[in-house]
């Protein structure tokens, strides 16, 4: 007896998995493809197109929606669409389910999943008396279905609640779950928490990250000219694969690999995750130190930001982040005033704080200004010109210790070869660049070799060309940075130190900017001078400075010609004898 087949019927197949990480080591496509092959063998179902979605179906917009806009084609000549299970379909809960199958009913196409949840066969509940209604036509299976489309949601629900919320969890306790930012790479360690996840250094990548900072805090160069710097250093942006839409699995392009530009700098610069501390919104906008140490240290990020972003430890593993930003009024004024270039390096007599330094307006609307202290319960006031005149005077009587030039020469020499060292470290940084590109370019001339195809040909010799003038850039790069280095003269250096140190007036007074003649005023003392210790000639000098013998003795205020005051100690003027 010969058992007839039923009449063969065209189908889709939907295949779906939430993510490329399930598609590999879970339910992948190539499972459920095989499963549903079988099913449509056995059944005489002819599958003509299969559709492969590599996303979440807990959103509005549903993935299968394209498939369902295939099946509505009459040209398509569809009759079934094939699932394996109901929660591959969909996992929006029972209105979703309910709203995509009846797109299909309205279209005559049959919905069935293998494992025969969804029945195929409609009841007539008025089928005896020969009359049919929309509301007297049901499935029967359609409770369980909804109850499986229901449970598809929860269980959704249930997995991403667990997933998720030990993620955040172990966020704020100071691990990684995301992908790595640049300069880091994921790692896998032990820890009392299990086998969990932290950022480690990415030896390429991280160099260029630490160099951005040190040269910021250095204050030396402009944002351009460190964004210059660290692209002569070779620096690339990080490639990213960009993934066919429809099958995620398909690499159909790539990004980046672009030199740094100023703003990505400012951004680099601006996150506090270089520091080793994390900031997100699962940390409820507040700043982690994390269990790995960051790039640069919290002290280098606080000034390489320069004050407006400043991370300060408040014990345990919170951190808080002051963004710092003046009022307009404030902006305007210079708190490097290069009319009172002392007022930070000489104190008051009285209270041993900074002077402060303004001009006021007398009667006739002349300005006179001054270093003043006003505002701590006492006053002092002293003339600009008066102060200045005293500094001089001071400064004249100075001299330098033999042992000091000696020491300093030694010094200079120390530091310039620590500067050589600094740069011949950054040359062979792109030496090791230099050396990766000429092994790409010595690859795609083998390749070259083995290719019959004129256009393979061309655009691999246009990548060869590239490759060629990215090595000559660099050698030019390199050369800059190391010649100028081995042309400078240190016996020449030697003798401007020596001449400065024996005519020390021409460095602090003689200096045409102000502001740089007070910073060298400063550094001869051991500690910050009052205008009183000034005038008297008893400031605590560096260890370095010596006084000439005739200071002592000789030292009288310039605000008198006659020389009848006798200077006293912390006192704001100086008293006639009697």
């Amino acid at each position: 007896m010969n058992t007839l087949l039923p009449i063969q019927e065209n189908a889709v197949a939907a295949i779906r998995i939430s993510s490329l990480k399930q598609g590999l080591q879970g339910d992948s496509p190539d499972a459920q493809k095989e499963q549903i092959e079988r099913f449509a063998l056995d059944r005489n179902i002819k599958i003509k197109k299969f559709f492969i979605f590599m996303e979440s179906a807990s959103k509005e917009e549903q993935p299968v929606q394209e498939a369902i806009d295939y099946c509505k084609n009459p040209k398509n000549n569809i009759q079934l669409f094939v699932i394996k299970s109901i929660d591959r379909f969909t996992r929006g809960g029972s209105y979703l389910y309910d709203h995509l199958k009846m797109q299909l009913q309205n279209h005559k196409v049959q919905l069935v999943d293998i494992y025969g949840i969804i029945g195929k066969q409609d009841v007539n509940t008025l089928e005896h008396l020969g009359l049919s209604y929309n509301w007297s036509i049901y499935s029967p299976t359609k409770k369980s279905e909804i109850l499986e489309a229901e449970r598809a949601k929860d269980e959704m629900c249930d997995i991403m609640t667990r997933m998720i919320g030990a993620e955040i969890r172990y966020v704020r306790m100071g691990y990684r779950v995301r992908s790595p930012p640049f300069g880091y790479v994921n790692e896998k360690i032990e820890t009392s928490h299990g086998r969990r996840v932290i950022l480690k250094p990415y030896p390429e990548e991280s160099q260029w990250i630490i160099k951005m900072f040190e040269l910021r805090c250095q204050g030396t160069m402009s944002d351009e000219e460190i964004v210059d710097e660290i692209n002569r250093m070779g620096y690339k942006s990080r490639k990213q694969y960009r993934r066919d839409p429809e099958d995620r699995t398909k690499v159909i392009g790539e990004s980046g690999g672009k030199k740094l530009c100023v703003k990505q700098f400012w951004r680099y610069i601006k996150k506090p995750i270089f520091a080793g501390v994390n900031s997100e919104k699962w940390t409820e906008g507040n700043l982690v130190k994390c269990k790995f140490e960051g790039l640069v240290s919290i002290d280098t990020f606080n000034k390489a930001n320069r004050g407006k972003f400043i991370l300060s430890e408040e014990g345990g593993d919170v951190v808080k982040l002051w963004s710092k930003k003046l009022p307009e009024t404030m902006t305007q004024k210079l708190i490097n005033n290069p009319k009172f270039p002392y007022k930070r390096v000489i104190t008051c007599p009285h209270c041993n704080k900074a002077l402060l330094g303004s001009s006021s307006r007398g009667k006739m609307g002349k300005h006179y200004p001054a270093y003043h202290c006003n505002k701590r319960g006492h006053y002092f006031r002293v003339p600009s010109k008066e102060l200045e005149d005293t500094v001089e005077s001071f400064v004249k009587n100075l001299n330098f210790t033999e042992k000091y030039i000696n020491d300093l020469k030694k010094c200079v020499v120390d530091r310039w070869n620590q500067r050589i060292e600094i740069k011949v470290k950054d040359t062979s940084i792109i030496d090791a660049k230099i050396k990766e590109l000429k092994a790409s370019a010595q690859s795609v001339v083998n390749k070259i070799k083995y290719l019959s195809s004129e256009v393979a040909i061309k655009y691999m010799e246009e990548d060869l060309i590239k490759s060629e003038e990215e090595i000559e850039q660099l050698e030019h790069e390199k050369n800059q940075k190391i010649e100028p280095l081995f042309s400078i003269n240190m016996d020449n250096v030697m003798e401007h130190i020596g001449y400065f140190m024996e005519h020390l007036e021409e460095l602090l007074i003689d200096t045409l900017n102000p502001l740089k003649r007070a910073a060298f005023f400063g550094l001869i003392f051991d500690s910050p001078p009052t205008y009183a210790d000034l005038t008297s000639g008893t400031p605590k000098l560096a260890p370095y400075l010596g006084v000439k013998p005739p200071i002592c003795s000789t030292l009288v205020p310039v605000c008198d010609s006659t020389g009848n005051r006798t200077p006293i100690s912390r006192m704001r003027i100086c008293r006639p004898n009697h």
